[in-house]
């Protein structure tokens, strides 16, 4: 994934994330300001922009919590094309996918426009204040933590997805799921030694495990309510048979090899408005897009016949 540096853009080759030994390791987003908690960034609905991309996880998440609050008029969003190029992510407009907050032709171009001088990765999720241009925020958790509170009075579906005698429960999720798993599978994708892959691999189907078990005796991750947990919990099971089970050589078992998981999934993905944030042909389509390094010919394998609907067995 490419980034700037002083304002300039620099090629995927050019910022390599791979260790020494060989392991991939994801750099910290940078902006990091909450709306609603600055007082310059007051919760007014309509006044910000959320770029996001359909196959991107994290920006997954902001999607889910957007739907599922009834957010969609009170934050609009602009959707790049589901494939980076030399550009990084991009729009096509012929294709649909377009800025409509500036007309711009690239995210990093919205980057610079937001901040000249952004040394970072360009990523999504994005948020762009409308009235100035200024970048706020592209670190997905952030974003998720605060939508509900800040945007509680404009959402048609308001709720608490961090309640407080849960939260204890949320941040142990949070903290093992995200190292093993949400970031886990890029770690065993991305892998350029043996053992850095089979690392990630083993820790990727330990915590597949570890929900398993959870998840067969309670209906959500933190107990009997969803949370923001099981929000950054969705976007890693609604990839993973479609592209990293193939794509990132994660092929021990699937997700609807998982009794409970698998039950779980297909409720979550039932609620209302979650399907529409769902693009499983583009998953399945952008992770095995040609590369170099893991899919050379840029080969992408037919669909496996898996039914999310909960009428399906399992």
């Amino acid at each position: 994934m490419g980034r700037m540096v002083d304002g300039k853009w620099l090629t995927d080759a050019e910022a390599s994330a791979v260790a020494a030994d060989g392991s991939w390791q994801r750099s910290p987003s940078l902006l990091r300001r909450q709306i609603g908690h600055d007082p310059d960034l007051p919760a007014t609905p309509g006044r910000y922009h959320l770029y996001a991309a359909w196959n991107c996880p994290w920006a997954h998440r902001v999607l889910l919590a957007r739907a599922i609050l009834g957010l969609e008029a009170a934050l609009p969003v602009s959707f790049v094309a589901p494939r980076r190029s030399a550009e990084g992510w991009v729009f096509d407009a012929a294709a649909g996918y377009r800025d409509d907050l500036f007309g711009l032709g690239a995210l990093h171009a919205v980057y610079a426009r937001g901040m000249p001088d952004y040394s970072g990765r360009v990523t999504v999720p994005l948020i762009v204040d409308r009235d100035s241009g200024d970048l706020i925020a592209n670190e997905s958790a952030d974003i998720l933590r605060s939508l509900p509170v800040a945007f509680a009075a404009a959402a048609r579906h308001p709720r608490d997805l961090y309640p407080r005698d849960l939260r204890p429960e949320i941040d142990a999720w949070n903290e093992r799921i995200y190292p093993a798993l949400n970031n886990g599978v890029y770690r065993a994708g991305f892998a350029e030694t043996q053992s850095a892959y089979e690392t990630a691999a083993e820790g990727v189907f330990d915590m597949l495990d570890a929900i398993e078990t959870q998840l067969a005796d309670a209906p959500w991750l933190a107990g009997d309510r969803m949370t923001e947990a099981d929000i950054r919990l969705f976007p890693t099971l609604a990839r993973f048979d479609v592209a990293y089970f193939t794509a990132f050589k994660l092929g021990r078992r699937r997700i609807c090899d998982y009794p409970a998981i698998w039950r779980y999934a297909r409720r979550f993905h039932a609620l209302p408005g979650v399907a529409e944030t769902v693009r499983f042909d583009i998953y399945r389509r952008g992770y095995h897009s040609r590369s170099d390094k893991r899919n050379p010919l840029g080969i992408v394998p037919i669909a496996p016949d898996i039914d999310w609907s909960l009428s399906a067995p399992g």
